[in-house]
Parts: C-alpha cells; structure tokens; sequence
C-alpha cells in the first residue's frame, strides 16, 4: 500500500508540473502579445505591408452632408499654397518655422511612421532597409495614392548632439525620396522632406529606442 501511495503522489505531482508548465508558456505568450514591443517577452513586430500603407495615408472620404466649414476650407486651401511653395526645395534650406508648420501639419492629416532599419550613423538604404521602402514606394505610386503630395519627414533617437542628429534625419529623409524617384517613378514635386533630429521622440520614455528612428510620411492631398 505505501507502494502504491507513492506512486500515486508522484502521478499526481507529475501532472502538477505539467500544468504549472502549460500556465506559464500561456502566461508567457500572453504577456508577449499585451505589452507594447521592446518590453517584457518580444516578438518582432510586423512592418506594414503596401495595403497597410495605403490604408493609413488615404483621405477620410467626405459624404454628403459632411461638407467643410468655410473655415476649414479656407485653412486647407493655406496650408496647399505652404505645401506648395516646398516643392523641389532642398531639405537642408528649410526654416524652423517651415518645419513647425509642417508639423502642424501632419496632426491632421493621414500619416503613418515607419521604421525604416538605417544602419548606424548612415543615411544609406542597405539590405535591412531596403523591405520597407519598397512597400512605401508600391503604396506611394498604387492608384489609390498616386498623384498626391506627400511629406517625408526623418526622425533620429535621443543619441549624439542636436545639430548632428538633425543633418542625419535630413539626409535619411533625401535617401527615402531618391529611392522613390529611381525605383518607381515618383514625381520630385510630389515629395516634400523634412528632417527634425531628435526634436519629436515618438517614445521620449525612452529615447534610444528603436522606434524613434523612424520615418513618417503624410498625405497633404484631400482626395
């Protein structure tokens, strides 16, 4: 009888392991899923694809009966001539001032950021770089999107100095829009640029994570 009392408490802690095990791996698979990426268990988040991109950067269609106030129309109509007098300018010309009406900007319109894996310290687009900017650039000349004007605007981590990180996302910014004009035809005048170092953290909680070195894209056009 001992025996076999023995045996069944080892049975019985046997399947207790086993439960204890299966809890946590759900525990574990839960927690990965819940928190934000970078914390706790990881799991590599997906980049946008094309259909992700063209989703974010369309213009909420306007339906009968949700006109525009004259207000607002009259303020769309001054921020087109803004957008309109930054084409073809050099990234690297324009003012504080320019780059916070961008800024402004982009708070209301259709955006999307996208990390964009650039290698240390480089504006160039390698092997890691180059998935991303390929769905931007099938979004960008798609039918849906084509032919309006959009904004590149670089952005950098909290490392290194602010003159330095600012001429950096400037020329991550250039990188982007010559990938786009050689790979797939996109107008010059179609894209505006925009560099601001490391003036808008996305995650200022942590300022050398991976998703302050982004590029973000905004559609100026209406329709």
């Amino acid at each position: 009888p001992e025996a076999e009392s023995a045996k069944n408490w080892e049975r019985n802690m046997s399947a207790h392991r086993n439960t204890l095990r299966i809890n946590l791996a759900c525990i574990i698979v839960a927690a990965g899923l819940a928190l934000p990426a970078g914390l706790g268990v990881g799991f590599a988040a997906e980049q946008p694809s094309p259909e992700d991109i063209i989703r974010a950067l369309k213009p909420a269609r306007i339906t009968r009966g949700l006109t525009a106030s004259p207000g607002d129309a009259a303020r769309r109509a001054e921020e087109a001539r803004f957008v309109n007098t930054l084409r073809n300018r050099p990234t690297r010309s324009l003012t504080t001032t320019e780059r916070d009406q961008i800024a402004s900007i982009a708070q209301k319109r259709p955006s999307i950021d996208l990390e964009v894996n650039f290698e240390y310290n480089s504006d160039t687009i390698g092997p890691k770089a180059t998935p991303q900017v390929t769905a931007l650039g099938q979004a960008l000349s798609s039918t849906d999107l084509k032919g309006s004007t959009f904004i590149v605007a670089g952005h950098t981590d909290g490392k290194g100095g602010e003159s330095y990180n600012q001429g950096l996302s400037e020329r991550r910014a250039d990188a982007v829009k010559r990938f786009l004009l050689e790979k797939y035809g996109i107008e010059a005048g179609s894209l505006v640029t925009v560099g601001y170092g490391k003036t808008q953290l996305k995650n200022p909680s942590d300022p050398l994570a991976a998703d302050n070195r982004r590029v973000q894209v905004i559609n100026t056009s209406d329709k």
